[in-house]
């Protein structure tokens, strides 16, 4: 087909929960019965038309699909599952007459309802972006029900625009797929390709009758070493299916976007494939050095799309280099585009919103509309020419060495202290031997407590809203915040739990509590991003060398172990975590960064100990998610990343017990590191996937304390005590009773207490029915 131009600049997509959050409002109010469909579908739409003319206004074409529809009313992977109809068995009966899935329904399946647990939920590539994990079976029926998709490219039409819906493409779509519970053993999702793309076909067709002339394809899993498919496999899909696709007679343009990483021996792949547009991440990857004859031949008779901007994170950035990458693209096409790197929904809106951050540290920074604005820049200089940038290249430049010289961005003491350290800081003393001290701990078999965080109740917010308005003193807060404390400790003694938290109703979220107490960060006001669903986190801005001045969580976790006799954890969030969850500076390796948090928390951990705190807990659930995707370069991560923990929790007496968290990822790939942390006990998500985890944990050899989740907390559902109960049989059936412990998949923060205390009223009834049925000692943690 003759395709039409593709536009000179473009982005992959855009944050899409609204400036100030409003589409996670309207969705809870949907969820709680304040507002109906049709409410919900009027703020969506709003928030959409707000996007385009936002977009067009910051240099993106009004009508030559350089603006994506990549809107989602909660995870764009289970919009691409329900746009090719394969919903699980158990949610049929939510399917109309034409085997459609309302609104209602589109949320069930996402949270769950009743009995019925929802999709699995895990870690978007390197991102801390989680999606939906479709389920595919032999007998899944596919059937295309791309009605949104249509109905978004006709209402933008209706607007003036001429846009490019976005879609999961059929071979990412299905590599991130697992296989339906009733799927015979051997079976792969893989195997359903050919009944998968004529169904992409039908919606091409149907995108091409709206009126749009390209449609992007995202196909992240074909940069990915760490996809559990045969490589060779995954190549022979991609021919499968982008000849199919290609080589449909009515069909919009296809824009194959593969980001996060280089496509390496995807790119000939993608190249001989009768595509029209193709994007290089050239951020995470690199301009090829060379290329077989025929697929620079295939190459360039495409529009390659050059992802110079960093999608991933906040900083302005080397505008003159990105340029140069830009233009280096033109050796392989005489078409090039411009392009974010990834999608721009893991970053915040507007760095124009951020009026109480330092003025000097904001002309470093780059939000999503920075980013834009910078790819029309960008587009301008491959239009006309550097001459006709310059200016924009300097200014660039201007404040990256401005930023380099900065005070606090390098500072002598910290490291000094790092340069300082040898291999002993990095060690305890043997398992065995703090298993011994531990014993004074007193806990019974099967030990029971939760990861950290109580319900954040509304009470709690307004507290912490007036003392930022100045409507409340520091020292009613303080009062306030014991008070809430007390509460929560009071309640896990009549549930009855052994090792109690403090609720940590203080923080506001678990790495931006640590940034506002940190030298070498700043927080914003308005820079959220979504992390899943409707939940929204505010990264912190890691910007300079790191450094505690002062104990952090001390007088909580001292005040709650006052309040009874029952072990309270002091609860830490790790530096992989504090860094996986920030905005953090590029400008040094990853790991020094990381060793830098890790002293800061040795210190905090010394203090802990110090006022008689006997189990810290160091969350680490983002160690999975940094894993690079290229295998070459995980073992050096995995090095600093586990080395960053040990030197966090090193100092710690052996009589110290020390936990350690892991959340919503696949483990498997990461287990032998797991184990390396060398925490004394580690919890792990594992309720939604109903303990698949446990396989891993006792074909590994895993040895040390595990806590595999027994309740999901991402979903309103209320486990069973049967269902917990089940999940514990299979956790005690693989491992060795004496090092099992019980908690939820993670903290409960998000949840009411209703169902809050309802579900920890199972797991404590459901962990004494299975103590019942064992014969092991108590101590046995």
């Amino acid at each position: 087909m003759t395709a039409p131009a593709f536009p000179t600049g473009t982005i992959l997509g855009y944050p899409r929960i609204g400036r100030r959050r409003e589409l996670k409002k309207a969705v809870e109010a949907f969820w709680a019965g304040a507002i109906d469909a049709a409410e919900l579908e009027r703020t969506a739409a709003g928030l959409r038309a707000a996007t385009r003319e936002r977009l067009a206004g910051l240099g993106l074409g009004r009508t030559d699909s350089a603006i994506p529809e990549s809107f989602s009313f909660y995870d764009q992977v289970l919009d691409a599952a329900v746009a090719v109809g394969a919903v699980p068995t158990r949610f049929e009966r939510l399917l109309d007459a034409d085997g459609a899935l309302d609104l209602a329904g589109y949320f069930t399946v996402a949270r769950g309802e009743g009995d019925d647990a929802p999709l699995e939920m895990t870690k978007w590539f390197d991102s801390n972006y989680h999606y939906l994990v479709p389920e595919i079976g032999p007998d899944t029926s596919f059937a295309a029900h791309g009605e949104r998709l249509v109905a978004q490219v006709r209402e933008a039409r209706d607007a003036g625009f001429l846009t490019r819906p976005v879609l999961v493409g059929p071979v990412t779509f299905l590599l991130l797929a697992k296989a339906a519970d009733d799927a015979p053993e051997g079976f792969r999702p893989l195997d359903r390709l050919a009944d998968l793309v004529p169904v992409y076909a039908t919606l091409l067709a149907e995108l091409a009758a709206a009126g749009a002339e390209w449609v992007q394809l995202d196909e992240p899993a074909l940069v990915s070493e760490s996809i559990d498919e045969q490589r060779d496999r995954v190549l022979e899909a991609v021919g499968i299916a982008y000849d199919a696709l290609g080589s449909a007679e009515e069909r919009p343009a296809i824009f194959v976007a593969a980001p996060y990483g280089s496509l390496d021996d995807a790119l000939p792949a993608l190249a001989a494939a009768p595509i029209e547009a193709l994007s290089l991440d050239l951020v995470r990857g690199t301009v090829p050095e060379q290329l077989d004859p025929a697929t620079e031949e295939s190459l360039a008779a495409k529009t390659l799309v050059a992802g110079v901007i960093d999608g991933h994170n906040i900083w302005r950035g080397d505008l003159e280099r990105a340029f140069e990458l830009a233009e280096a693209v033109r050796s392989f096409s005489g078409s090039v585009a411009v392009s974010t790197s990834t999608s721009l929904l893991h970053v915040p809106h507007d760095v124009d919103d951020e009026t109480l951050l330092d003025p000097r540290l904001v002309s470093w920074l780059a939000f999503a509309d920075q980013k834009v604005a910078q790819v029309a820049v960008l587009a301008r200089g491959v239009a006309e020419g550097r001459d006709a940038i310059a200016s924009e290249l300097d200014a660039a430049s201007a404040a990256l060495a401005d930023r380099a010289g900065a005070p606090g961005v390098r500072v002598p003491a910290v490291r000094d202290r790092l340069a300082a350290l040898d291999d002993a800081d990095f060690s305890r003393v043997a398992y065995d031997e703090r298993v011994a001290a531990q014993e004074g701990l007193d806990l019974p078999a099967l030990p029971t407590t939760t990861i950290g965080s109580f319900p954040q109740t509304a009470e709690i917010r307004r507290a912490r809203a007036r003392l930022l308005k100045g409507e409340l003193t520091d020292a009613a807060y303080r009062e306030l915040m014991r008070e809430e404390i007390a509460r929560v400790i009071r309640l896990q003694e009549e549930l009855g739990l052994d090792v109690l938290v403090h609720g940590e109703p203080e923080r506001n979220d678990m790495v931006q509590y640590f940034a506002e107490l940190l030298d070498g960060f700043a927080v914003t006001q308005h820079g959220w991003v979504q992390s899943y669903g409707s939940r929204c986190t505010r990264p912190s801005i890691l910007w300079g060398d790191v450094s505690r001045p002062a104990p952090m969580t001390v007088e909580w976790s001292a005040y709650a172990q006052s309040l009874s006799d029952k072990p309270v954890k002091g609860m830490l969030t790790g530096p992989v975590t504090i860094l996986a969850w920030s905005f953090v500076r590029e400008d040094q390796p990853l790991g020094d960064t990381a060793r830098q948090v890790g002293l800061a928390l040795r210190d905090e951990i010394a203090d802990l100990e110090a006022a008689g705190i006997r189990v810290i807990q160091v969350d680490e659930p983002a160690l999975r998610e940094l894993l690079p995707l290229k295998l070459a370069d995980q073992p050096a991560y995995l090095d600093w990343s586990v080395g960053s923990f040990r030197l966090a929790t090193a100092g710690a007496a052996p009589a110290t017990q020390v936990h350690t968290h892991l959340c919503y990822s696949e483990f498997g790939v990461v287990i032998d590191a797991i184990r390396s942390l060398d925490a004394d006990v580690t919890s792990i998500e594992a309720a939604r996937s109903r303990m698949e985890v446990v396989d891993d944990l006792a074909t590994s050899g895993f040895d040390h304390g595990i806590g595999p989740g027994v309740y999901d907390i991402h979903s309103p559902r209320v486990p069973s005590v049967e269902e917990v109960q089940s999940l514990l049989e299979r956790a005690v059936a693989e491992i060795p009773a004496g090092r099992l412990w019980v908690n939820p998949d993670c903290g409960l923060k998000t949840r009411g207490y209703d169902e809050t205390v309802a579900s920890l009223e199972h797991i404590i009834e459901a962990t004494r029915a299975v103590r019942a049925g064992l014969a092991v000692p108590a101590n046995a943690g």
